[in-house]
């Protein structure tokens, strides 16, 4: 579904992603590791096209998207969440998630503005859908509340929600876990499991060494913006250079 070929980003003269290469398959749940400072959310903004890649390229279900705009890379089925919360606090937490469906909407300015019948039921069935995807998260019941009223779990899961609606090939996730308590990680996590049993595929970036390991068919391993090592979940545990990257390396005196 995803190849990413030999990409690379510098800012100046640092190197933030150094000749990478990998690939997702339909169905698989990928995580993308690494220490603080390695290159993965820059990966994550050259794949969703907020930054455009120095060198190599990124293919998406057999099309090449490196240089295509953010809003074009979504219309082909790839949404994402951030790292930090971008949720719109000024909307209740069903505006937010019918906001996500906005690609997928077919009326315009002029059958808009003359409320013809197809944009009201337009609007309807984007509603049931933002209402059907609450439910999955658990948050059917803040429905009509603001956004920003939710606790910082449940705004995590709106995200997520919101991504889900669009109806991706492929979400994108910012260390979803970020801010978790294990309670709230634990949902989240099954939340992200459950959505994987329908047909989604992720690739998502995350520190919780836990929900990797439990989560993730395979894992990325990058250091100072190279690829170290890739592999399933046991292989990439023992790997020497996974550990030597988090731990760092043993003197020998």
């Amino acid at each position: 579904m995803l190849e990413v070929r030999g990409l690379s980003k510098f800012f100046g003269g640092v190197s933030a992603v150094d000749d990478v290469s990998f690939t997702v398959h339909p169905g698989e749940i990928v995580a993308l590791i690494g220490p603080n400072g390695a290159g993965k959310t820059t990966l994550f903004n050259v794949v969703s096209g907020i930054f455009p890649p120095s060198a190599g390229e990124v293919v998406f279900a057999d099309q090449t998207i490196t240089k295509k705009k953010t809003h074009e890379i979504a219309q082909l089925g790839i949404t994402r969440t951030f790292q930090n919360l971008q949720v719109f606090n000024g909307m209740t937490v069903v505006e937010n998630v019918m906001a996500g469906q906005h690609i997928l909407l077919k009326s315009g300015i002029f059958s808009s503005g003359f409320r013809l019948k197809k944009v009201y039921r337009e609007e309807q069935e984007t509603l049931a859908e933002a209402l059907n995807w609450l439910e999955r998260v658990g948050l059917r019941d803040y429905a009509y509340q603001h956004a920003e009223t939710l606790p910082y779990g449940n705004q995590r899961l709106l995200e997520i929600a919101r991504a889900a609606a669009a109806r991706p090939k492929l979400i994108l996730l910012d260390e979803p876990m970020a801010g978790l308590n294990t309670e709230e990680s634990r949902k989240a996590a099954d939340v992200i499991s459950h959505m994987r049993e329908e047909g989604f595929t992720f690739l998502f970036v995350e520190h919780d060494m836990e929900t990797v390991m439990s989560l993730a068919d395979k894992i990325v391993v990058l250091d100072h913006g190279e690829k170290i090592a890739e592999g399933t979940p046991e292989e990439i545990s023992c790997n020497p250079d996974v550990i030597a990257a988090y731990l760092g390396e043993e003197e020998v005196i």
